[in-house]
């Protein structure tokens, strides 16, 4: 029986839910209550935000119950309906955050800002951050660009908010078409980390240009990218190149500073808070900004986190084909799709990407990684192919795409082409513990050049101590070689760090079998063979062979498939 985890036990509950909507009728408040409850315990913020709209129904000014359903709506991004429950709230007298953040959102939508700096003034705002932010932009976008910038600058006397203060009045002075003062704060470098960031660099790039300074614009990309990989930062290069003087695209006004505010907080958070808080601001960028594509896919970004994976393949849906980042929703769109067990769908999805986009050797290579997971190695090779020639020359972050690729041909028996891949990878970076792992176990199940191949594992094992399959390879080599006292102690860490693999237990079996340890080696194989139907079993292992060792031992077996017999290496190894 599959192993059942709350997540799962709370879906099967809300399914019964589903299935059955007049169970939930019959029980009224009570029963949609707690199909709500088990919907927001589990993520699902859609079967949430339909049963606390349901209990609503039936307990219309409850303001826990009010809440909530604010809650749902806005994390499914019906922010309209988020809006009118959180007035509701806001009208009975309740103090709440997530109903503040869903008001000012509509206030803003409607470029109410007398409206925002009447909420902030009465302290009915969000956070000191978007509050102070907001209170800014809606002073430009009522006309008074000087009390906007004292806004900004109170904000920015704030500890700890000085980067985000400087960043949004750069934006402000850029949207009035103040460049050279735009310039001046970008130049100064104190916004901090923001302006590492790649919407705040094309920010730059576009005042830059703005100033006739396309040369210093082209500077700017070409000191912060790599060529190649980003189709929107190639055609800003192109751009430049060709002396054209880039429009200023980031802010055109106070409703878009104001989504601006939320998507910069919520990247804030995204590493920092959970992602269901973080999703809150994200949906609110969205709403007062429908072509913030950089909002759209953290949001979806945020689903698949949460494990929503319906809908976040519908919100990286929502990139326009003609978009720069279009590519890169379509990769999260099938990543999101394979993750909901649509498989074939997340093929088709990329194997269309890799027809429009096939110079970008993401594309390709995200191709190939799915292919070659699926064991359609073929597919695999050729996605890989492309990947590779995609590139104008050797880069170091090509070794994953011969190791990938050598996995591969090793996968069809091609091992010439097999080896010369790993071999490639490591011209590229020679100590990465896992080529050298690969590399090194294929060498000594095929008995070549056995002196180079221990060396490799001992690198990898080095390099990471603490991975229980590269520890396991150095073990099981050893006993490959006959060198069964050497192996026990490493066949035995391999085993602390991966209790319930059953290949590890399986091969630490057979080097207690080689070094006498017979009743030991007897309990290692059953324990190994308890483990090959659990969630963390190999297709490595052969659950017949093993019981056949437990039959007629290690030795019997050997011998019965026309192997060598196990014999203790010489001195000279």
């Amino acid at each position: 029986m599959p192993r059942m985890t709350a997540r799962t036990i709370g879906a099967a509950i809300l399914a019964l839910g589903l299935c059955l909507p007049e169970v939930v009728a019959a029980n009224g408040l009570s029963g949609s209550y707690l199909a709500a409850r088990q919907a927001s315990y589990i993520g699902d913020f859609t079967a949430a935000a339909k049963y606390y709209n349901r209990t609503l129904y039936y307990d219309s000014a409850n303001p826990q119950l009010l809440e909530r359903a604010v809650l749902a709506n806005l994390s499914l991004g019906n922010l309209e309906r988020a809006v009118d429950l959180a007035a509701r709230l806001e009208k009975d007298g309740e103090r709440s955050q997530i109903a503040q953040i869903a008001l000012m959102a509509g206030e803003a939508h409607r470029e109410a800002y007398p409206e925002i700096l009447k909420r902030l003034r009465e302290d009915r705002g969000v956070g000191p951050l978007i509050d102070g932010l907001a209170d800014a932009w809606s002073e430009l976008g009522r006309g008074d660009m000087s009390a906007a910038l004292v806004a900004f600058d109170d904000v920015s006397d704030q500890r700890g908010l000085e980067g985000f203060a400087l960043y949004h009045k750069a934006l402000a002075l850029a949207s009035v078409g103040d460049h050279e003062s735009a310039e001046a704060i970008f130049a100064s470098k104190q916004t901090g980390p923001i302006q590492q960031t790649r919407r705040a660099i094309v920010a730059h790039v576009e005042v830059l240009s703005q100033l006739d300074r396309n040369d210093d614009a082209l500077q700017l990309i070409n000191d912060t990218f790599a060529e190649g990989g980003d189709p929107g930062i190639e055609a800003l290069r192109r751009r430049l190149e060709a002396g054209e003087n880039l429009p200023w695209t980031a802010v055109s006004g106070a409703r878009q500073g104001l989504a601006e505010v939320f998507y910069t907080l919520a990247v804030a958070l995204s590493n920092e808070a959970e992602d269901d808080y973080t999703l809150l601001y994200s949906r609110v960028a969205e709403y007062l900004r429908p072509d913030h594509v950089d909002a759209i896919l953290l949001s979806a970004d945020m689903l698949e986190r949460l494990e929503q994976h319906e809908l976040a393949v519908a919100t990286y849906k929502r990139v326009p084909r003609d978009d720069p980042a279009f590519h890169a929703a379509e990769l999260g769109r099938a990543d999101a799709l394979r993750a909901s067990g649509k498989v074939d769908a997340a093929v088709e999805v990329l194997e269309r990407l890799a027809e429009t986009h096939g110079d970008l050797p993401v594309v390709q290579s995200t191709l190939g990684d799915l292919m070659r997971q699926l064991e359609r190695f073929d597919d695999a090779v050729t996605a890989y192919d492309r990947a590779l020639a995609a590139f104008d020359g050797p880069e170091p972050g090509q070794w994953f795409l011969y190791y990938a690729r050598g996995i591969s041909h090793e996968r069809l028996d091609d091992w010439p082409k097999a080896e010369a891949d790993f071999r490639s990878a490591l011209k590229l970076n020679p100590e990465q513990p896992q080529v050298l792992n690969y590399l090194g176990y294929s060498l000594v199940e095929k008995q070549e050049k056995l002196d180079e191949a221990l060396s490799m594992i001992e690198r990898a094992v080095a390099a990471r101590p603490d991975s229980g399959y590269i520890v396991d390879s150095l073990g099981w080599v050893l006993y490959r070689l006959g060198r069964y006292d050497e192996a026990v102690p490493h066949m035995e860490r391999a085993a602390e760090l991966m209790a319930v693999d059953p290949v590890v237990n399986d091969h630490l079996g057979d080097v207690y079998w080689a070094v006498g340890r017979k009743l030991e080696a007897e309990f290692m194989w059953h324990r190994a063979l308890s483990f090959v139907d659990s969630e963390v079993a190999s297709d490595e292992v052969d659950p017949d062979r093993i019981r056949r060792k437990l039959d007629i031992g290690l030795d019997a077996l050997l011998s019965e498939e026309g192997l060598p017999p196990l014999k203790v290496a010489n001195d000279g190894g």
